[in-house]
This record gives structure tokens, C-alpha cells and sequence, in this order.
């Protein structure tokens, strides 16, 4: 499993598991809402998603990844919200191909930006927001030992619609031995020390 920033010449393989992956995504991706009056909403181009992350990068508000699986492209994994300051803090939004679900690919990712937000950017808090009726993604965090903080009413719009999402957050002293090293040991078959 590897991270690894998003790219331009990845947007064959980026589309093909977006389009194989539509009804399985549809219920919990984001969507535009209702454009004001005189206003014109539309989704992105691949290349127009690329260009904004990449500025969001280079301002020091986000850092866009893909999420590699045996060498080939099977999601994606974004730190967004990055906020300095008193707070030191962002949030972490990922999503998976159905055919790789289950197998550990999207915890050891998230375990691994953990890692790297905290160890290398200097971050104190993350949070991923998650509607109620998402398990598998809740289960992602509740693996990791995420702590759930509460509800956010009508938070994103997701799906066509504003939607709650539940807030999961971890700061950087539960973690002193790092992510992945929790993660690894709570991993079924792990061994126990």
C-alpha cells in the first residue's frame, strides 16, 4: 500500500475506478449544491480537480494523495482544512474501490497520513467527518481509535443533499507511538505484546 501525491498523467486510472466505483461512491461523495441565482455550478474536470488541489497544496491547505494497492491506483486520500496557528489542526476525507474494501488498504492509509501530518507537517488534531449511516468508513476510524466527538447537522452536501456527519478526532499525544504502529498491533493475527 502506498501514498503518494495525486498527479495529472494519473487520470486514466483515476477515472476508471470512479466510473467502475459510481454506485458504490454516489451515497457518500460530495456534490454541488443549488448555485445561486445568476450562478453557474459544475463539477471539475480531472485536470481542473488536479490543478486546484495542487494550488491548495503549494498554499500549505491541503495535501492530496492517491492510495495505491499492489501497484495500481484504488482511491484517494485528502488532508484538507490545514490550519495553523493555536489550532494545528485538519481534516481527512478518503474514499476506496469496492473491489479492495475490506482488506485493511484505507485504515493504513489513513494510519499513514496520521503519521505524516503529525510526525512531519507538525499538526496537533485530526478529524474526519463521516455520515451516520457510513459503516464501513466508521469502522475505518473506530480501528484506529479515532474518538467520536459528536454530530454535525446538515454538514456537507453530499449526495444532493446537506447531510450529517458524525466527527471523529485524534491529537498527536494519543498517538506518541505513531498511527501505524497502533494499527499494525490492533490488526487481527497481529502479535500482542
Amino acid at each position: 500500500m502506498t501514498l503518494r501525491p495525486i498527479r495529472m498523467r494519473d487520470q486514466r486510472a483515476w477515472r476508471e475506478v470512479n466510473r467502475r466505483n459510481r454506485d458504490w461512491l454516489r451515497p457518500w461523495e460530495a456534490t454541488m449544491p443549488p448555485a445561486p441565482p445568476g450562478h453557474i455550478a459544475h463539477r471539475p474536470t480531472y485536470r481542473q480537480m488536479v490543478r486546484h488541489l495542487r494550488s491548495e497544496a503549494h498554499a500549505g491547505r491541503m495535501l492530496p494523495f492517491v492510495v495505491e494497492y499492489q501497484g495500481r491506483l484504488v482511491g484517494q486520500l485528502t488532508i484538507a482544512g490545514i490550519t495553523w496557528g493555536s489550532m494545528c489542526s485538519a481534516h481527512i476525507g478518503y474514499w476506496v474501490d469496492e473491489a479492495v474494501a475490506g482488506r485493511g488498504v484505507i485504515p493504513t492509509a489513513v494510519a499513514l497520513a496520521v503519521d505524516h501530518c503529525f510526525r512531519s507537517v507538525g499538526l496537533h488534531r485530526i478529524e474526519v467527518c463521516i455520515r451516520p449511516e457510513n459503516g464501513p468508513s466508521r469502522r475505518v476510524v473506530e480501528k484506529l481509535g479515532f474518538r467520536e466527538e459528536g454530530l454535525r447537522p446538515r454538514y456537507l452536501h453530499i449526495d444532493g443533499a446537506w447531510r450529517d456527519h458524525l466527527v471523529y478526532a485524534l491529537t498527536a499525544d494519543e498517538v506518541p507511538e505513531g498511527m501505524l504502529v497502533r494499527w499494525h498491533r490492533a490488526r487481527p493475527g497481529a502479535p500482542h505484546k
